[in-house]
């Protein structure tokens, strides 16, 4: 009997044979590495990774109870292998990750959630390896987009303040049932180490959305409820230049020169 597609999960299954062993490929298993996998659907990723490689643990969070069912039977009897019942948007990741340092989290995530899902995976950035997840290919583009392009955005500067963001490859609709209605790609998302370190994360956030959310303006005006004239001579930024003409590491220092200037008042 065929598995019921379950369109308020967003589900498309991966089902092209190719496909999925260029993903696993890419992903590069280790045999020391702990993974956790979101979305694992009936498996078109977890059962050849669990055939072909070594690991530690392998984690497996799925909100749909008929892909778990037959998920379960088809892993029956493979230790490393745990399954359970979760909305990762709603998953405190650190109880998962009690009894390990460091996870690789990988998924083919839904559109619909796959955005507030990452943002929600960077408040444990310190305790992931890395993340390679399939995506919109739109999402994609606009999280490995560099400054001064049409498609560097809010999502571009969040990303990688916190990661160093890469475009594996696309994948056509074909490969999945049912087809989706726009092409997909593979990112893998790599917490950076030494990162600049933000003051405020809450404030850097919302000075590039705002900054962002008028973006066809200057940044004199599009950040005028946080810097002065003054403030961008002091920074070195040209307050005719748009958003998008901003660095991350421009981001992240007016961040931290907003915050230190609040602290003063």
């Amino acid at each position: 009997m065929a598995h019921p597609i379950r369109k308020r999960f967003g589900q498309h299954f991966l089902t092209d044979s190719n496909i999925i062993q260029r993903i696993v490929s890419a992903i590069n298993i280790q045999p020391d590495d702990n993974i956790i996998e979101i979305g694992p659907g009936l498996g078109a990723m977890t059962l050849p990774l669990l055939r072909d490689y070594n690991f530690q643990n392998y984690l497996a969070l799925e909100i749909d109870r008929d892909a778990i069912q037959s998920l379960s039977h088809s892993t029956k009897g493979i230790e490393k292998f745990s399954i359970q019942e979760a909305d990762a948007l709603k998953t405190n990741f650190l109880e998962l990750l009690k009894s390990v340092n460091k996870v690789r989290v990988i998924g083919n995530l839904p559109y619909n959630i796959s955005t507030p899902l990452i943002f929600h995976l960077l408040n444990y950035q310190q305790r992931i390896s890395d993340m390679v997840f399939m995506l919109q290919k739109e999402v994609v583009v606009r999280m490995c987009a560099e400054p001064n392009s049409k498609t560097y955005g809010r999502l571009s500067v969040m990303v990688q303040a916190h990661c160093q963001a890469e475009n594996l490859f696309e994948v056509p609709p074909s490969a999945f049932n049912p087809p989706p209605k726009v092409d997909s790609a593979i990112v893998k998302l790599t917490p950076l180490n030494e990162k600049l370190e933000l003051k405020d994360s809450i404030l850097f956030a919302n000075i590039v959305r705002e900054a962002f959310g008028q973006r066809r303006k200057t940044i004199r005006n599009s950040m005028r409820n946080f810097l002065e004239q003054d403030d961008f001579n002091e920074l070195g930024l040209d307050a005719k230049a748009r958003a998008e003409n901003l660095s991350v590491g421009e981001f992240i220092k007016a961040s931290n020169y907003v915050f230190q200037k609040q602290k003063t008042l």
